[in-house]
């Protein structure tokens, strides 16, 4: 078992480094409080080619894998600036029309995802199923050559800086039995109605109830099987665990060294404050907790790279992250006294975004649900 990364691997993670430099925490908070996509600092990744690096050669990508495209997502937080499209677009939406998209929609979609150009976002959730995904009750019906949508999703993620939404419906009795399909929309399709939904979270990227009100799609838009649709789903949702976790890692590296470095220069009583061990443990126990929640993040990766069950860990990894990112971000705080709570410092707006790493993309309730039932044989609880 080799835990070293390689040197394209490495050079990676400095070039992206180098790329989010010039931005930073500032530029982030600047645009987040605005209500503001990062338009400069997606097109100034993608013109380098580092938001595909999961898509295939063939399609203009680097033909990597979500390994590499996790050490982007990682190494942008820790420079303050969390994507969260990157767990959407390159992740789910690339590897779900990567597997299961025809050779037009590849064609179509594929090539703009790996510079960025092109966005896509996915929309699953409903306000009346949640976690439980056979409860979905947007419906699609075939009329001719064409699919017509009603229905409602809820917390959908950068609609406003999307092109099309891979959309997740119910298809009753598709091919004499019910299930559910995949949908390429337009995200400007004619009744379709994007409401944003008021957020206390410090993110750039904005939130969205979304409305179907007879939206027609063209059949050519019907992603992989009709009524195969979870199945194709829980393709993609590993590697936004994945990549969840990654951004989580990330967010701690900034918290820790933002909270390292504050300890190390503030001097109370004659001594840098990170002489005391009330200081130094908190953030030693934190940066012990990430670490670990690297490896386990490293480790789904590399399973799903290999094409082997990654289920398991990346459920672990995106806990793992989570925990770790709070545990982080509550030292880095603390470590700062009441500057952890200025706007000068930065420091607290991280927290909005490590707390919702516990809720989403998959909460940490369910996680430990999966694992009870799958990993320790235990009776399901739900």
């Amino acid at each position: 078992m080799n835990f070293i990364e390689t040197d394209e691997q490495s050079l990676l993670r400095q070039e992206v480094r180098a790329i989010a430099k010039p931005f930073g925490r500032e530029y982030y908070l600047k645009k987040a409080r605005a209500g503001e996509p990062l338009d400069e600092l997606w097109a100034a990744v993608g013109e380098a080619g580092y938001l595909g690096v999961n898509i295939p050669e063939s399609h203009g990508g680097a033909g990597l894998g979500i390994s590499e495209l996790a050490m982007v997502s990682e190494e942008l937080a820790a420079a303050g600036c969390p994507l969260l499209l990157l767990l959407v677009s390159p992740a789910i939406c690339g590897t779900i029309l990567s597997r299961f998209g025809t050779p037009a929609q590849q064609d179509t979609w594929l090539p703009g995802l790996a510079t960025g150009k092109t966005k896509l976002v996915f929309a699953i959730t409903e306000p009346d199923a949640g976690s439980n995904s056979h409860r979905i009750s947007t419906v699609a019906r075939r009329e001719g050559d064409e699919w017509v949508l009603s229905g409602t999703k809820y917390y959908i993620s950068g609609v406003d800086e999307a092109d099309a939404i891979l959309v997740v419906a119910a298809t009753p009795d598709v091919e004499g039995r019910p299930g559910l399909s995949l949908f390429l929309v337009d995200a400007n399709a004619p009744g379709l109605t994007k409401t944003p939904i008021p957020m206390e979270l410090v993110a750039a990227e904005r939130q969205y109830t979304l409305f179907f009100d007879g939206v027609r799609v063209p059949s050519e838009r019907l992603v992989g099987k009709p009524g195969h649709g979870l199945q194709q789903v829980f393709v993609g949702l590993n590697p936004e665990r994945i990549l969840g976790a990654a951004m989580g890692n990330g967010i701690a590296r900034y918290a820790l060294s933002a909270g390292a470095r504050y300890a190390g220069e503030r001097a109370v009583f004659g001594a840098p404050i990170g002489t005391h061990q009330g200081i130094a443990h908190p953030l030693a126990q934190a940066k012990i907790e990430v670490e670990l929640a690297r490896l386990m993040t490293s480790k789904a990766a590399w399973l799903f790279d290999q094409g082997l069950d990654a289920a398991e860990a990346a459920n672990m990894a995106k806990y793992a992250a989570a925990e770790a990112a709070l545990a982080a971000v509550d030292a880095a705080i603390q470590t700062h006294g009441g500057n952890g709570m200025s706007e000068e410092y930065g420091i607290a707006a991280l927290w909005g975004v490590a707390r919702t790493l516990r809720i989403a993309p998959v909460s940490r309730e369910m996680i430990l649900n999966f694992i009870a039932q799958h990993s320790l044989k235990l009776p399901k609880s739900y």
